[in-house]
């Protein structure tokens, strides 16, 4: 398995058609005097659904340093697509990587089969469901040891626009082994400027069920991030 070119085996599969939606998020923090300290994250994103498939695929990363030394490096990519049947239900694959300087492992690469559904899709609000088999391959940071294994891999989204200008989001991505089993929880609001950009708070809780000793299972971040998005016309 190509760990670092999951997602693009993905894009390749992709059929073309127009509707693409992009999107690109940043935010950064820079203090100086008795501490320095820096730290930086991104994501740039593309959506795009028609008559029969969705896809979404995304590049995230994140860097912190204080007084020139670096506590944080990390950067991940993903992606999903999927022929629908109906207007509720879909088949597909999604692919994702991570590689990151201070966690238990150095990289995490999985790919997996989903069966999804839209629980709720409505007008303002929806909530969306899918899991199946797939596969991780990861390497532990502290020996070096390569894992390959199967896996379950479940997902959870939750959209509800309260109001005009402001979005409530909440995601859960599971994904289960035998070796370990890696959760990520993200939620937030996202508050409107104008047509294309908002203003988004979110706090992310990510968690490894097996770490080395002196190694913390959960990584949280808190963010604060301008989001820049045009609306489809």
């Amino acid at each position: 398995m190509n760990r670092r070119f999951l997602w693009l085996a993905l894009l390749a599969a992709s059929p073309a058609f127009a509707g693409w939606q992009p999107s690109a998020e940043l935010g950064a923090v820079s203090t100086s005097g008795n501490s320095d300290t820096t730290s930086i994250n991104g994501r740039l994103g593309l959506k795009g659904e028609d008559a029969l498939w969705t896809h979404e695929y995304h590049l995230a990363a994140l860097r912190a340093e204080q007084s020139d030394e670096l506590t944080a490096n990390r950067y991940e990519t993903a992606g999903k697509l999927a022929r629908k049947f109906g207007e509720r239900t879909y088949l597909g694959a999604a692919a994702r990587y991570e590689d990151d300087d201070f966690a238990a492992y150095d990289y995490q690469a999985t790919m997996a089969v989903n069966y999804g559904a839209w629980l709720v899709r409505e007008e303002g609000r929806s909530f969306q469901l899918e899991g199946g088999p797939g596969a991780r391959r990861a390497r532990l940071a502290e020996t070096g040891e390569v894992e390959s294994s199967a896996l379950l891999r479940g997902f959870a989204d939750y959209q509800h626009q309260l109001t005009d200008s402001t979005k409530f989001f909440n995601t859960l991505l599971v994904e289960a082994t035998g070796d370990n089993t890696f959760a990520q929880n993200d939620i937030g609001v996202a508050v409107s400027i104008n047509r294309s950009l908002a203003l988004k708070a979110a706090f992310q809780a990510r968690r490894n069920s097996q770490v080395p000793d002196g190694t913390r299972r959960t990584d949280t971040l808190t963010s604060v991030n301008i989001v820049w998005s045009p609306k489809a016309k």
